[in-house]
């Protein structure tokens, strides 16, 4: 062996003819650490030999019997033998293993977590026959701007009934919100709010949707004025389990109804949310005026027309058909109505009418677990390639031994399907404790069903097979594109290693999305805070807004001066709303010696003269309301005067304003500065302040912040001795004013939490390229060490290539977010400015995790003594 170190050409493949019959497969005794040691006692060259000769002798007939080539295998054994090999793999790269199961598993729970949800919303109301005939009515209101509205004037469904052929079935329904029902149980009066509250509705409704009975008929259900039916829900809720029918609910004290029928539950996925149906025919005693036929003065929000389009029957064609009606009923009104349909499928994910959620909602959703699949699979990729020196010389060994690439390639792709396997199944069990909080913080009823939903449990399947065909064979070709004589001698370049190249692109693009997460998270942030500590115009702390408990006019002043004998009481207004509300009366006017009326709406604000003190509202000009039960004064904004064109506030005072078609008239008597009516959505509306004591609604009242509890205890007390039969109903009005922006920070929570979830994936993919570096770099750095260099500027050896990708991201990510924000901050009237520190704040967020991530190993390589690094040199 010594006279000729030098191994012949012909004697390899001699090697690889005499091993090919009965080598190819794997061997029992571990060849690769009999190399290492032949290696380390006789050389580079005299180690070749050596181990060549060793397999040899192994192998020869009678000494160890070698195991059945995979050629001869069957499918089974062959699986079976890549499932045994794999596992020994993993369990003997611990930490590799878990890390890569870490990084699938999280994304695997938000990938499945975004599916279900996704699904949820696409599914609603697709249960109903004929769906796709089934179209609600919904309202465009054209003056200066276009406005949407998901109502309609409550005669428009009779003329599209009566007049018309094109529906098979239409049906109005109003629905009336946050309704107080009374029954009695056990010989008891029951009091119970109803946040969806209860729905008029006609007959065809039901024929229309698909909610069936489960007692009761419906020949005889809705047919008679007062009478109800409930969901199964509702019955066991108000009765137990006595039988509902005949049960008498009533609402608010003063209308009553028999229930006739009981509908089975709703399913979770429906966007029709009242579970008390009433007859139509009672709204007459409800609202007289919206009960008639003639009501097409106005839109009253809650009502609502439902049409099934016969076959054959085009929407336009039935727009085309109520047009006409606009003219014929509001010849003179600025405000032009244009009626649409909405697909029953659209209902549910326009917001322009109320829709839960956008569609752009669903593709983000999409987005982001794409993104975090991706992102996952791009870190496995990365410590997969910066394991292929470590698993080199045995792809060598196996490939001397006769084994094909193609073998080699499905033993991989078998060790990527067993993490991506385990990944899926924690991920499932995770995501299966999730979905109750998912539930909760989108407001969804997400059932807990995995197993036996047949779409998911495909969709998990190919989760499973496209994980594995996308994480695993990049890795496998280039571990099994290894030349075995390079392998063997551990002369490998970066290129058969993977490429730094291709993993700092993968890094990149890793940054780039956390980024673009992380300037989204502060944005929206600085926005809410912007939002919520804005200056909106009037005084909104410490104020509680307490439901009127009767119309009496006498009740509620007596009322109203008995709360402000209270010591925690300060001022009291009676009021139809707050000056910010969701709940508003829009009105269309005449001002002064106009003919017509202004092309505008006005935000009519109707309370009493205490409403200016109470609220801290600000007189530029005139003078407050003097007491009054009707309108007789008026006090307008300053965006009222912007719309009428009027620049000296002195020239609005003493004109006449005419409101409600001329049934309400005042003299302008004061000015106030603008105020915010609604969220920083929209812009100030023209607004105006009179007295009109029978639309008041609330108690404004404000009280001592130090005795909120105790003076909150003696209004209560107070108001249920005046209302012994009614719910005392109160809210904050400041909370009331963040409500207008629970979708944002419901926005705001998600993208945080997904930016966490890319930041924890993006560091694992930095463990990787840093694993990578170390194994390559180890001598580099013992060298440098031995020629003077100190910690700082190994540390730096490391630390510049972080910082160069992560500037690349940077600069990827910076124009993207803007681009997003941007457009994003479009739906706010009053919005922060991007300044530059947003930028900067990410860009050293991205940096300071990097360092977090790196620094550990960094730091250790540094102190590792060279000798170590050395000695094989």
């Amino acid at each position: 062996m010594n006279s000729n170190p030098n191994p012949p050409k012909c004697f390899h493949r001699f090697f690889r003819w005499y091993c090919h019959p009965r080598m190819r497969g794997y061997i029992e005794g571990d060849l690769i650490e009999v190399y290492e040691r032949n290696f380390k006692t006789l050389g580079k060259r005299q180690a070749d030999w050596k181990f060549i000769l060793d397999v040899l002798l192994l192998f020869r007939p009678g000494i160890i019997r070698p195991r059945k080539p995979y050629q001869h295998l069957t499918p089974y054994g062959m699986y079976k033998s890549y499932f045994k090999i794999g596992w020994r793999s993993l369990l003997r790269n611990k930490e590799y293993t878990l890390i890569n199961i870490a990084g699938l598993a999280l994304s695997i729970t938000c990938c499945i977590l975004i599916f279900v949800l996704v699904k949820h919303h696409l599914g609603f109301d697709d249960f109903h026959p004929d769906k796709d005939r089934i179209y609600r009515v919904v309202t465009e209101q054209h003056r200066e701007t276009v406005s949407y509205t998901n109502s309609v004037p409550s005669p428009l469904g009779m003329v599209l009934r009566e007049n018309h052929t094109y529906g098979e079935k239409v049906a109005r329904m109003f629905q009336e919100a946050n309704a107080v029902i009374s029954f009695e149980r056990d010989g008891e009066k029951q009091l119970i709010k109803e946040p969806n509250g209860f729905a008029f509705t006609e007959a065809e409704f039901f024929d229309i949707f698909n909610f069936p009975l489960s007692k009761g008929n419906w020949e005889s259900a809705l047919t008679e004025p007062n009478t109800a039916i409930i969901t199964e829900r509702l019955a066991q809720k108000y009765f137990g389990d006595q039988n509902p029918i005949g049960e008498v609910i009533t609402y608010d004290n003063f209308l009553p109804f028999t229930i006739t029928g009981v509908l089975e539950d709703f399913p979770p996925n429906t966007d029709i949310s009242p579970e008390i149906f009433v007859s139509y025919s009672t709204m007459k005693d409800f609202n007289p005026w919206l009960a008639s036929d003639n009501a097409w003065g106005g839109i009253n929000s809650g009502m609502y027309c439902f049409t099934k389009l016969r076959p054959g029957v085009s929407p336009v064609e039935v727009e085309e058909a109520l047009a006409p009606y606009v003219k014929q009923h509001r010849p003179t009104s600025k405000n032009v109505h244009h009626y649409k349909l909405q697909a029953l499928s659209d209902v549910h994910f326009d917001g322009r009418y109320g829709g839960a959620m956008e569609k752009s909602d669903i593709g983000i959703l999409i987005a982001i677990g794409i993104f975090l699949l991706l992102t996952a699979c791009v870190n496995f990729i990365n410590l997969a390639t910066a394991q292929a020196l470590k698993r080199s010389k045995e792809v060598g060994v196996r490939k001397v031994l006769g084994s094909f690439r193609s073998q080699l390639f499905w033993q991989f792709i078998f060790e990527t399907a067993i993490i991506a396997t385990f990944s899926i199944l924690i991920a499932l069990i995770a995501a299966y404790a999730l979905v109750p909080y998912v539930n909760n913080f989108f407001n969804t009823q997400i059932p807990v069903n995995f197993l036996v939903d047949g779409t998911l449990v495909l969709f998990i399947l190919g989760l499973d097979i496209l994980i594995t065909l996308l994480a695993g064979c990049y890795p496998a070709l280039i571990l099994t594109g290894f030349k075995p004589v390079a392998a063997l001698k551990g002369k490998l370049s970066f290129q058969q290693l993977g490429g730094f190249n291709t993993r700092r692109a993968l890094i990149v693009v890793q940054f780039a999305i956390s980024q673009v997460l992380i300037i989204g998270v502060i944005v929206i942030m600085n926005q809410m805070r912007f939002a919520k500590q804005a200056d909106l115009g009037f005084d909104k702390s410490s104020i509680v807004m307490v439901k009127l408990g009767s119309d009496s006019l006498n009740t509620m002043n007596v009322l109203k001066n008995e709360f402000l004998r209270l010591p925690g009481i300060e001022k009291v207004s009676l009021c139809y709303q707050a000056p910010a509300s969701d709940d508003s009366w829009n009105n269309s006017i005449r001002f002064g010696t106009d003919a017509e009326e202004v092309s505008f709406l006005t935000n009519m604000k109707l309370a009493d003269a205490d409403y200016i003190s109470t609220f801290d509202l600000e007189l530029l000009a005139g003078r407050n309301l003097m007491p009054s039960d009707t309108v007789r004064e008026v006090l307008v904004n300053e965006a009222m005067l912007q719309s009428l064109g009027i620049t000296s506030y002195e020239d609005a005072l003493g004109e006449m304003v005419y409101a409600n078609g001329g049934t309400m008239k005042g003299q302008v008597v004061g000015v106030v500065r603008n105020f915010h009516d609604r969220s920083l959505h929209e812009r100030i509306s023209a607004a105006l302040i009179t007295t009109a004591s029978g639309m008041y609604s609330n108690f404004a009242i404000k009280i001592n912040g130090n005795s909120v509890k105790d003076t909150l205890e003696e209004i209560q007390s107070l108001w249920e001795e005046q209302y012994p039969d009614k719910m005392f109903e109160y809210s904050f009005l400041d909370e009331d004013i963040a409500k207008f922006y629970e979708a944002e920070d419901t926005l705001l929570k998600g993208i945080q939490f997904f930016s966490f979830i890319a930041i924890f994936i993006g560091c694992l993919g930095l463990y990787g390229l840093i694993s990578f570096m170390i194994s390559q770099k180890a001598k580099e750095v013992g060298i440098r060490k031995v020629l003077g260099g100190g910690i700082s500027h190994i540390v730096w050896l490391f630390g510049q290539e972080f910082v160069r990708l992560i500037l690349i991201a940077f600069l990827i990510a910076a124009p993207i977010g803007w681009w997003f924000m941007s457009g994003w901050l479009q739906d706010f009237e009053f919005k922060i400015t991007l300044d530059a520190w947003t930028f900067v704040v990410a860009i050293g967020s991205s940096l300071v995790i990097a360092a977090l991530t790196v620094g550990y190993q960094v730091v250790k390589v540094a102190w590792l003594n060279p000798v170590i690094s050395l000695k094989t040199e």
